[in-house]
């Protein structure tokens, strides 16, 4: 927020039901990336915003993906900071963490909802499409025109693999290099770039 407040209107949402946030909500079992995208579509309609940048750090790359396929005639550009993804030799990491961490603190909140909902939540998360970024499928990424700006990640949550294939399968996509935050000089032109680049697509 600080490195680009003077450069754009920034709005953060305290997404439903987020560790550490105050709003909650019905757990969305059926649905839950179109759920999150429709409450951060909600929050755009609410303030008045209709085309708008996206910068989704971890599991915003998902939110990005997921809002760019919803309506793709609002999001003017997209910056996936670190997205998370799926590893093929530790499939169940996201869904594992989801039980473990998330689940964990949430039940704390909100000890009406059963652990079985919870559990079918996240499978519906982590599990129905267990490939790429699990939002979208990689057919909908090689159509995808939206410019996007990808930052890559190398841990358990944000293989590196899927930074790659993003950039690499939707056409309008361009990557940084990796490692991009050291030395301070390098992640400041990261920075520099994601400014330039967002500044090169303007919103109408």
């Amino acid at each position: 927020m600080d490195a680009f407040k003077n450069d754009f209107r920034c709005i953060t949402m305290d997404q439903r039901n987020a560790s550490g946030g105050e709003s909650t909500g019905p757990i969305p079992v059926d649905d839950p990336w179109g759920a999150f995208a429709d409450d951060q579509l909600g929050l755009m309609d609410h303030l008045g915003i209709r085309q708008f940048f996206f910068m989704g750090y971890c599991i915003g790359g998902p939110f990005a993906m997921k809002l760019m396929e919803r309506a793709p005639q609002r999001v003017v550009a997209a910056v996936l900071c670190q997205p998370v993804g799926h590893r093929p030799e530790n499939p169940d990491y996201m869904y594992n963490s989801g039980k473990n961490v998330w689940a964990k603190e949430f039940r704390e909140r909100r000890a009406d909802v059963p652990m079985e909902t919870i559990e079918k939540y996240l499978h519906n998360l982590y599990r129905l499409r267990p490939d790429f970024v699990y939002s979208v499928s990689r057919d909908f990424a090689r159509t995808c025109q939206t410019p996007m700006l990808v930052l890559p990640d190398d841990v358990a949550a944000h293989p590196l693999q899927t930074s790659i294939d993003i950039a690499s399968l939707c056409p309008n996509a361009e990557i940084t290099v990796f490692p991009w935050k050291d030395p301070p000089e390098l992640k400041a032109r990261t920075i520099n770039r994601v400014r330039t680049f967002l500044k090169a697509h303007p919103t109408v």
